[in-house]
């Protein structure tokens, strides 16, 4: 059936290659032939991440992956392993559409980074995850496409509303500009070459240089922050005007742009970056205090009821620049940031002071390239997870740290999981705050193994992340039932 990905079952790691799109395997190969569509994708990460080098060897990657799949079967409850057609540099859990009483059907919201023989696409997907083991065997999500919108540009960054999660805004390669889509309003529209862009639904304004990856929404308020190549942080409100999106009605101080849509301007713009701005995070309490870094190194702190200067800088964040930052959902003191140094910081702002100074309580060290993403874990306030060019996600409990298991010593401090299930630079991935423990992760292949994307949908074992006497307690039973069982004549 068109649009719909095969699935694995926990006891298979790799699934028959069908894909999210529309095109065969013949044609992609054809469209691979010549045009370099991984080798494209890390240059462009090159170019819009500076400095940043690949630490890795290919065939570590590939070493990593064969161990990791002999031992899919005892890490995870469930995976999903999807080929996408062409590379995706962003995913994102959308709202609940439906709910079984053991399956929860939920939008997921991906990219399709093309190489111009189609429109680039925004894809809006049906996942049917599984909520418990049937029959005694886990079974995996399946994804089926339900809508693609035809983006203008590639699309970098998606960030879903959280109060609203079917309004979405997008960042893209070569514009200044945020765009905001109402997933539920836009029509479905067919990827050819040669077809006219989707028209947003609103437009938002106020960066004077393209705004690639920094891209944030508030947890409570429709409140949307931006960082670009000018350096600047721009914060917007979209309160007057999502309950308008999608219609052809126009809200006070709304102005129609040459493309048709409507255009928003910010509420604020705040400078005090000396370098791009590669990524920005609120204060999950309030949506006037904020956070943003860049390759200049920095961690800035924002209170926009001060000025548009910055409340607190940290001058020297990392030893290079800072890729990625998130504000601890559950702790509005704990911050942790990402770097090309191959690190993950995590900093308290109560030990920061006005004068910029300011160490990370703790340095997390177990990636060998940079590290791409940092996201805090909706289900634990001390866990969190980190994505990098090594093409590991790494699974931290800062609870853990100084608290090393004596099996587990070669491992580094706080580190408890660690998915090698992609080959190629873990680009993006996101908690999924429905099901617990459930993630979806994103990378891009490289040529050798075909090209395009790959998708994974993934949720390891609860005996790695429950209590450990609690484990221990239901493992001695479980082997006390199975002696039972087989002394039995």
């Amino acid at each position: 059936m068109e649009g719909e990905v095969a699935a694995t079952t926990r006891r298979e790691a790799e699934t028959p290659e069908t894909y999210i799109g529309l095109k065969t395997r013949a044609q992609r190969a054809k469209l691979n032939n010549g045009s370099g569509l991984a080798s494209s994708q890390q240059q462009r990460s090159t170019e819009k991440k500076k400095k940043k080098k690949q630490s890795h060897k290919p065939t570590t990657v590939d070493n990593k992956y064969s161990q990791w799949k002999t031992l899919v079967p005892i890490l995870y409850d469930t995976i999903s392993n999807q080929s996408l057609v062409w590379p995706c540099l962003s995913c994102r859990w959308g709202p609940q559409f439906e709910q079984p009483s053991s399956k929860n059907q939920q939008r997921l919201y991906l990219t399709e980074q093309t190489d111009g023989s189609v429109p680039n696409t925004l894809v809006v997907a049906n996942c049917e995850a599984v909520k418990k083991q049937l029959n005694g065997e886990a079974c995996s999500p399946f994804v089926k496409k339900y809508k693609t919108i035809i983006h203008p540009g590639e699309v970098n960054r998606i960030r879903e509303l959280p109060q609203n999660s079917k309004i979405v805004a997008t960042h893209t390669t070569d514009s200044p500009d945020v765009l905001i889509w109402d997933t539920e309003t836009q029509p479905d529209r067919h990827a050819v070459l040669g077809a006219p862009h989707s028209r947003p639904d609103l437009i938002l304004t106020g960066h004077q240089d393209n705004a690639e990856f920094a891209l944030a929404m508030f947890p409570t308020e429709p409140f949307v922050l931006s960082g670009g190549k000018d350096k600047s942080v721009v914060l917007w409100s979209i309160q007057d005007h999502i309950t308008t999106a999608g219609t052809d009605s126009k809200s006070p101080g709304e102005v129609s742009n040459k493309t048709g849509g409507r255009s928003v301007g910010p509420r604020g713009v705040y400078h005090g970056h000396e370098d791009t701005v590669e990524d920005v995070a609120f204060c999950p309490s309030s949506a006037q205090e904020f956070c943003s870094v860049g390759d200049d190194s920095c961690l800035i702190l924002w209170d926009a009821r001060t000025g548009t200067g910055p409340a607190m800088k940290v001058e020297k964040a990392h030893d290079a620049d800072l890729h990625c930052v998130d504000w601890n959902p559950h702790d509005n003191n704990l911050i942790l940031t990402g770097s090309a140094d191959n690190t993950v910081h995590l900093f308290d702002r109560r030990n920061l002071t006005s004068n910029g100074v300011g160490s990370p309580i703790y340095k997390f060290k177990g990636h060998e390239a940079s590290v791409l993403s940092v996201q805090w874990s909706p289900d634990k306030s001390s866990v969190f997870g980190s994505s990098a060019e090594d093409g590991l996600l790494n699974i931290w409990d800062y609870d853990r740290v100084g608290k090393k298991s004596a099996r587990a010593t070669k491992s580094p401090a706080g580190l408890f999981f660690q998915h090698a299930g992609h080959r190629d630079n873990m680009v993006d991935f996101h908690w999924n705050v429905l099901e617990p423990w459930t993630i979806v992760s994103v990378s891009g292949n490289r040529e050798s193994n075909g090209g395009g994307g790959t998708l994974q949908i993934w949720r390891m074992s609860d005996l790695i992340y429950r209590p450990e006497d609690e484990v221990l307690t239901e493992l001695e039973n479980f082997k006390s039932q199975v002696f039972s069982c087989s002394s039995k004549p």
